[in-house]
C-alpha cells in the first residue's frame, strides 16, 4: 500500500475533526433587491450580468479550488477565509476574494428611495474626526477609486488603531488579505466599490468618475454603519449578510 496520503479539501472554521455532514460548498447569495432596484444609478442589465455571471463565476471557482464550508455560517467562513487567502493559492485568492468582495458590495447597496442618506451618529463622528466631513471622505474615496489603474476596488475601513482610512486593491484582492505584494492600508473594510469595467461599462462606458459619483446615491448607510459598529470597530471581518440593512431580506 502506498505511503502517499490523499489530499484533503481545505475546511474552513469547522470542528477539530472533519465531518462530512458539517461541510458544504459556497453558494451564490441572492440579491436583497430586484435587478432594477438601483436604477437609474446602476442599470438592471449590469446588475444581472454582474451578479448572475461574474459573481457566480467566482463562487464556482472557489468551490473548484477545494474550499469547503465547515460550521453553520457560510458568510462568517467566507469573511474569515480572506486573511489567509494568499496562503491557499492563486485560485482561492482570486475567487475567494471575488466572492467576498461582491457579496459585501450587494448588501451595502439599496435603492435610492430606500437607502439611508447618511451614516449613523457614531460612524458620522468617526468620518468627521478622520476626514473633516462626509463630503471630504467621498472626495478621498473617489481619488482612490480613480487612481486604481485597471481593475480593482476602492475601500473605506477601520485600521487596527481604530481610525478610519481609505485604500484600494488590485483585481479581487481586499485589505483583509495578509501578504499582498504591494502597498495597501491594512483595515477591516466596511464599504467597497468595484471599479472593474464590467461593473459600470454598459451604462457609463469609460466615464468612471460618473459611476463613482452615482454610487453614493445607492449606498445603504444603515448597513455600512452596522458593519462599522458591530464588526470593524472590534477588529472582526464583516460577514456579508443583508442583516441590519433594512432590506426586505434579513438573516
Amino acid at each position: 500500500m502506498s505511503g502517499v496520503r490523499p489530499m484533503l479539501p481545505l475546511l474552513l472554521f469547522g470542528a477539530s475533526a472533519p465531518q462530512a455532514a458539517a461541510t458544504k460548498e459556497f453558494t451564490l447569495p441572492a440579491l436583497p433587491y430586484a435587478f432594477d432596484a438601483l436604477e437609474p444609478y446602476i442599470d438592471a442589465e449590469t446588475m444581472r450580468l454582474h451578479h448572475d455571471k461574474h459573481h457566480a463565476a467566482y463562487v464556482s471557482g472557489l468551490n473548484a479550488a477545494g474550499v469547503e464550508v465547515g460550521g453553520d455560517s457560510e458568510a462568517v467562513a467566507l469573511a474569515e477565509l480572506q486573511a489567509r487567502a494568499l496562503y491557499h493559492g492563486v485560485a482561492v485568492r482570486n475567487h475567494g476574494g471575488g466572492h467576498y468582495n461582491h457579496a459585501l458590495l450587494w448588501v451595502n447597496l439599496a435603492s435610492a428611495s430606500e437607502a439611508s442618506t447618511e451614516p449613523s451618529p457614531e460612524l458620522a463622528a468617526a468620518i468627521d474626526d478622520r476626514f473633516g466631513s462626509l463630503e471630504k471622505m467621498q472626495e478621498e474615496f473617489a481619488k482612490a477609486a480613480l487612481g486604481r489603474f485597471g481593475s480593482g476596488w476602492a475601500w473605506l475601513g477601520v485600521k487596527p488603531d481604530g481610525s478610519l482610512a481609505i485604500t484600494s486593491t488590485a483585481n479581487q484582492d481586499n485589505p483583509l488579505m495578509d501578504g499582498l505584494e504591494y502597498p495597501v492600508e491594512k483595515m477591516v473594510p466596511i464599504l467597497g466599490l468595484d471599479v472593474w469595467e464590467h461593473a459600470y461599462y454598459l451604462k457609463y462606458q469609460n466615464r468612471r468618475p460618473e459611476y463613482i459619483k452615482a454610487f453614493w446615491h445607492v449606498v445603504n448607510w444603515n448597513k455600512v454603519s452596522r458593519n462599522f459598529e458591530a464588526y470593524a470597530k472590534q477588529g472582526a471581518p464583516v460577514p456579508p449578510t443583508p442583516t441590519g440593512g433594512h432590506h426586505a431580506m434579513e438573516l
